[in-house]
């Protein structure tokens, strides 16, 4: 109820944004998670192709960041977070339209392009319309997140009852209600004239070096981030010998932020920097206990360790990541809004494959040496170093205070 309440005092703008979140993420973990069986087992592909095909859509979008902000920066927010739903749209649709490589290889590039120009731009859109509030704004962005997160799944193993095609026109068709909410919805905001050319941002921004390093220290938080969906739901099923158990970790999450992202953003607003710092800490440490029951015996019991390690680096993010949004944007110019956390979201893409890399090797290793406990260490080293890398910047003096955006309403 208080998460309703809050929502009321925010304006229908960002109110949008907050249910376009919620559409996003329901609309593509609809349609993802069964993309590999259905290129696999309905259309009979090798395991190379498939690679290929899902590899194609990660690079277009972790590679395109830039270019999406970039655009929200130069043609405003408005029309780029449009434009990513409408080419999503188009995406999705053909992946059930399609057979061919071809056009499974276009739907790729376009759902991937679509991330890319979306992602970056809903964020600027959304700091520029919160004003003083960015924190509770990206708080509630958070827990719409995280709740379609866990609704598309869902809906999607019904829809698979059917065929994959269903939830393929059902992602689609919640993208496109999205494209015409937000053009009927959200107001156009001006855009400030540019004073110079792309290259001259990318050069601008790339040269900010306390920005370089804030994001390259960023880069646990992306990393253990994406373990929700590779290394605790393989934990959990292990640890339990249950299947069904993968998705009790999505559950917590969102109960966890349903209950808590708003007060602890509230409690934490007056600490910035230093709660980054903290929520790193606490991600990293979230490791520790899975790794208690890290190749024992399957037990239903001891789903217990594992869970209370995803509710630990759920409350890790809670604490972090909307300061780390509101951040973003005080390192440069106004104007190059979108253009920070285009590189800011390049990064992130670039460190969470390579850091689901080594995790996976780790995995492996762990299997072939019995040494279960491994990944899990790696994921403990990795959040503690970077939350030692954000606290000796904060205590350098390279975080910004507070984010001023261009557009921002009194």
């Amino acid at each position: 109820m208080r998460t309703l309440y809050e929502i009321r005092g925010f304006p229908p703008a960002i109110r949008l944004l907050l249910l376009n979140q919620f559409g996003v993420n329901a609309g593509f973990y609809l349609l993802i998670p069964y993309l590999a069986v259905h290129l696999g087992e309905d259309l009979g592909m090798s395991a190379a192709v498939v690679g290929i095909v899902l590899g194609v859509r990660n690079l277009s979008q972790q590679g395109l960041f830039l270019i999406g902000g970039s655009a929200a920066d130069r043609l405003g927010a408005r029309g780029v977070v449009i434009a990513g739903c409408a080419v999503r749209t188009v995406g999705f649709a053909l992946f059930a339209l399609g057979d061919g490589l071809a056009v499974l290889l276009a739907a790729s590039v376009l759902s991937g392009l679509a991330g890319a120009l979306f992602n970056p731009a809903v964020r600027t859109y959304l700091a520029q319309e919160a004003g003083g509030r960015r924190a509770e704004a990206f708080a509630l962005f958070n827990v719409f997140a995280t709740t379609g997160a866990l609704v598309g799944p869902l809906l999607g193993s019904v829809l698979l009852l059917v065929d994959f095609r269903a939830c393929a026109l059902a992602a689609a068709g919640i993208f496109a209600l999205l494209t015409v909410a937000q053009a009927l919805v959200l107001p156009a905001r001006a855009v400030p004239p540019s004073t110079g050319g792309v290259l001259a941002d990318w050069r601008e921004v790339a040269g900010d070096r306390a920005f370089v390093a804030f994001s390259l220290a960023m880069t646990g938080m992306f990393t253990l981030e994406n373990q929700l969906y590779l290394l605790l739901p393989d934990g959990v099923r292990r640890a339990t010998g249950w299947d069904g158990a993968a998705g009790l970790v999505f559950l917590v999450g969102t109960l966890a932020g349903l209950a808590l992202q708003l007060r602890l953003t509230r409690a934490l607003k007056a600490h910035g920097g230093r709660a980054v710092g903290t929520g790193l800490a606490l991600m990293g440490l979230a490791f520790l206990p899975p790794m208690l029951v890290s190749g024992a015996a399957p037990r239903p019991w001891h789903a217990v360790p594992v869970l209370a390690g995803v509710l630990l680096l759920h409350v890790g993010i809670m604490v972090a990541q909307p300061f780390v949004m509101e951040l973003v944007p005080g390192f440069g110019r106004p104007e190059l809004t979108g253009t920070y956390f285009g590189i800011f979201y390049m990064v992130s893409g670039v460190a969470a494959a390579v850091g689901n890399t080594v995790v996976g090797w780790a995995m492996d290793a762990g299997d072939q040496r019995g040494t279960a406990w491994l990944p899990w260490a790696c994921c403990v080293v990795c959040g503690l170093a970077s939350a030692s890398a954000v606290t000796w910047l904060r205590r350098r003096g390279a975080l910004p205070a507070r984010a001023v955006v261009v557009g921002a309403p009194a």
